[in-house]
């Protein structure tokens, strides 16, 4: 048996990580990569789109992770500690994070591929150069013309529960007026 045949048998034929069943494909994972079904996971299109390019990322598409990281295969897990070790800056999957349990040898594994050590030192800072963390709530300090929504987020606004923009550090967005929007960190000031 091949190891696709392994990993479909093993998956029901579903991708691992979002349970998809179209365009499924082995996908290895670095850096222990040997082609075998126990370093390899089956992705559907989708999920392979988005760890190969994070700017493809779309942080709704991961909630299938709090389902998928329970498994009980070392590379589903492994992947599924990757991704929301990427995606920690959105806020729900530190919480998952937090839950989530390795044994040592899968842990060494999940971050051997160099997976967050740069998150880590992406820092997000208020106009007062106050730490921002997702899930705060900010306060507009200056009237910002929202392009494409054709309204004007008025000083003062208060923004609840932010969250990160993982690969820019003057970007955090937030919905003001019912939309969700994306807001440099130095016009606004930290609440509490």
């Amino acid at each position: 048996m091949n190891t696709e045949q392994t990993l479909r048998e093993r998956s029901e034929s579903k991708c691992e990580l979002c349970a998809s069943d179209t365009e499924l494909a082995v996908y290895e994972i670095p850096p222990n990569a040997d082609g075998s079904a126990e370093h390899s996971v089956l992705l559907c299109h989708t999920c392979r789109t988005q760890i190969d390019d994070p700017q493809a990322m779309e942080p709704n598409h991961w909630r299938c992770l709090n389902d998928s990281m329970w498994s009980q295969v070392p590379a589903v897990q492994v992947m599924a500690w990757r991704m929301l070790d990427r995606l920690r800056g959105e806020g729900w999957p530190q919480d998952l994070l937090d839950m989530l349990y390795l044994d040592e040898e899968t842990l060494a594994w999940a971050q051997a591929a160099g997976e967050g050590g740069e998150e880590e030192a992406v820092e997000h800072r208020d106009s007062n150069g106050a730490e921002l963390a997702a899930g705060d709530t900010v306060t507009l300090i200056k009237d910002l013309n929202v392009k494409g929504a054709n309204f004007t987020a008025k000083r003062g606004t208060a923004v609840r529960n932010i969250s990160l923009v993982a690969d820019n550090p003057q970007q955090i967005e937030g919905r003001v007026n019912g939309q969700q929007i994306v807001i440099l960190t130095q016009f606004v000031k930290k609440s509490g």
